[in-house]
């Protein structure tokens, strides 16, 4: 169906994750009839990634420098560490305001896929808690199966170096509606509840007002 070099590169494109057959195809052959400068910028993108691209000796983040500008910023709170499954996940966190560190474990404890401790960056992160500067650890796993296990694991090895362990909260998203939420995230969302601190004296204050206002 496909001539040699389009065959190929739809099989390469499907290695890609979230890429199917119908994907590579549409994108395969969009490559093939764009402008051939479109193409090689692509390229050469690609090849600049891979050339200059490397994890950060100290928290694992992909990084064109070593350490990566994150470890290097002596403006963040060192005693803070964020533990995260990729380093999609630091970009997403940063926008947060979150101002610690992180850990990248290089994914998730998955036994059944052949995934062990030994496959992710864990001896590391138990050791960088053991030097004594950390003083919180932020299981930032996603809330999968996966994560969750990952994240309890964790936090039995971590709790033991005699620092603070926590949890990302979860529940229900902001704009959303109760309706169409699952009743996973509701739950999540129940058990996390906290309280609105200023809520009474923020209703005193409203009280007040509406009896200072004239009468009609």
């Amino acid at each position: 169906m496909y001539t040699q070099a389009v065959g190929d590169l739809i099989e390469q494109l499907q290695r890609l994750p979230g890429i199917g057959p119908r994907s590579a195809e549409r994108l395969a052959y969009h490559l093939a009839s764009a402008p051939e400068g479109e193409a090689v910028t692509l390229s050469e993108a690609i090849s600049r990634v891979t050339r200059s691209v490397r994890p950060c000796s100290e928290c694992a983040n992909i990084t064109e420098s070593d350490p990566c500008p994150i470890c290097s910023d002596m403006g963040r709170d060192r005693s803070l560490l964020c533990v995260v499954e990729r380093p999609r996940d630091v970009h997403a966190l940063e926008s947060s305001g979150y101002s610690g560190l992180y850990h990248v474990l290089a994914g998730t404890l998955a036994p059944l896929d052949g995934i062990d401790a030994r496959d992710l960056t864990i001896e590391q992160l138990v050791g960088k808690v053991r030097q004594g500067r950390i003083r919180e650890v932020i299981l930032a796993t996603n809330p999968t199966y996966e994560g969750e296990q990952t994240a309890l694991y964790l936090a039995e090895l971590v709790s033991s170096c005699g620092v603070r362990v926590s949890r990302l909260a979860r529940g229900l998203p902001v704009g959303s509606q109760l309706e169409f939420a699952s009743v996973a995230s509701l739950q999540d969302a129940m058990d996390g509840r906290r309280e609105l601190a200023g809520v009474k004296d923020r209703l005193g204050d409203q009280g007040r007002q509406k009896g200072k206002e004239p009468r009609s």
